[in-house]
């Protein structure tokens, strides 16, 4: 049965991920006492996990204060721990609808079990999600640390990818730009793209094909991912199956990385209905570099406000940011 909250939460931060716990760790050592709805495990189509697009990741090698590289996972429980060490409490659902007031009064958010919390600040921290192929044996991969990624600037300098063939699927900018920076450590880049032209912009196909180390496969789609297991055992990446757009032609490209470079679609399906206002790609729009909403109260930090950089240090300064703005909103206010 819904039960509504009779108390009202100075802190409620949706998400989780860099950016939320990051949050969360500023606004409870300010005596926010935050509560986070870190969200539940889901295939959307891809593999959406509470922690965000870090729990797909092995190794992270590019956060400071890590000189040896940690595991995604890893980090993002150490994250979490710091966050609860400090006071915040963690509840296991998803925020799926949101009524934000537009006169000071508090904010209400339903959960997946059916209750309904209120809240003075809102800090939005869902992140995005990378938009993938959607074969069984590319998700598996992906999953398992097996050479398919969906951050060729996370992970593309990793040992496991230097002088290897690797491949970029995509065609637009965001295709080039990653495919471009692996050719800086791969010994060969295939970008695969479905069409006979790329969507980039001419300067960025350019900088990409003028690597000697780099290819384009034209009217090529991925059907499938081949792997093999590695010395210890482990399931990676060995080929991917290929059909001609054109001739249905199939092949097999022996590579030992895929990087899916195909979007990013930002976790805000749940705010559709709200008064929220987004940019044309469909994140919420910052007005300056606050993580200030068109609501008052409401706050966003990440990748759910940030199409650009997408990177977890930036995730968490932006975690930082929504912390205290919201910390100062609700001084302000008179509600601490």
């Amino acid at each position: 049965m819904a039960q509504e909250s009779t108390s009202v939460h100075k802190v409620v931060i949706i998400g989780s991920g860099p950016s939320g716990w990051t949050a969360a760790i500023y606004a409870a050592r300010a005596n926010l006492e935050p509560v986070v709805y870190v969200g539940v495990a889901k295939q959307d189509p891809g593999p959406v996990l509470p922690g965000g697009q870090l729990m797909l990741t092995t190794d992270v090698e590019n956060y400071p204060g890590f000189p040896e590289g940690i595991a995604g996972p890893e980090m993002m429980m150490k994250f979490e721990e710091q966050a609860r060490r400090f006071g915040t409490t963690v509840v296991g659902e998803d925020i799926t609808k949101c009524e934000f007031s537009s006169d000071g009064s508090p904010h209400t958010l339903h959960t997946s079990s059916g209750d309904t919390i209120q809240a003075h600040a809102v800090i939005i921290s869902t992140g995005a999600t990378a938009n993938w192929i959607g074969l069984d044996s590319e998700m598996k991969l992906a999953m398992t640390g097996g050479g398919v990624s969906a951050c060729a600037v996370c992970d593309g300098a990793l040992p496991m990818f230097r002088d290897q063939h690797v491949a970029v699927v995509g065609g637009g900018d965001s295709a080039m730009e990653e495919a471009t920076f692996l050719t800086k450590f791969a010994s060969k880049v295939s970008v695969i793209h479905r069409r006979d032209e790329l969507r980039a912009s001419k300067v960025m196909q350019e900088r990409f094909l003028n690597k000697e180390n780099a290819e384009v496969l034209w009217n090529k789609t991925v059907i499938e991912c081949l792997s093999e297991p590695d010395q210890m055992g482990n399931e990676k990446i060995s080929a991917v199956r290929l059909k001609d757009t054109v001739t249905g032609e199939e092949s097999e490209l022996a590579i030992k990385g895929l990087f899916v470079a195909i979007g990013h679609s930002p976790a805000t399906k749940f705010l559709q209905d709200t008064a929220l206002e987004f940019d044309s790609a469909g994140y919420i729009d910052l007005k300056d570099r606050s993580s200030k909403t068109n609501i008052e109260g409401v706050f966003a930090a990440g990748d759910v406000a940030d199409a650009k950089y997408r990177q977890a240090i930036t995730a968490s300064g932006m975690g930082c940011q929504a912390a205290l703005d919201a910390e100062h909103w609700l001084g302000d206010k008179g509600l601490i």
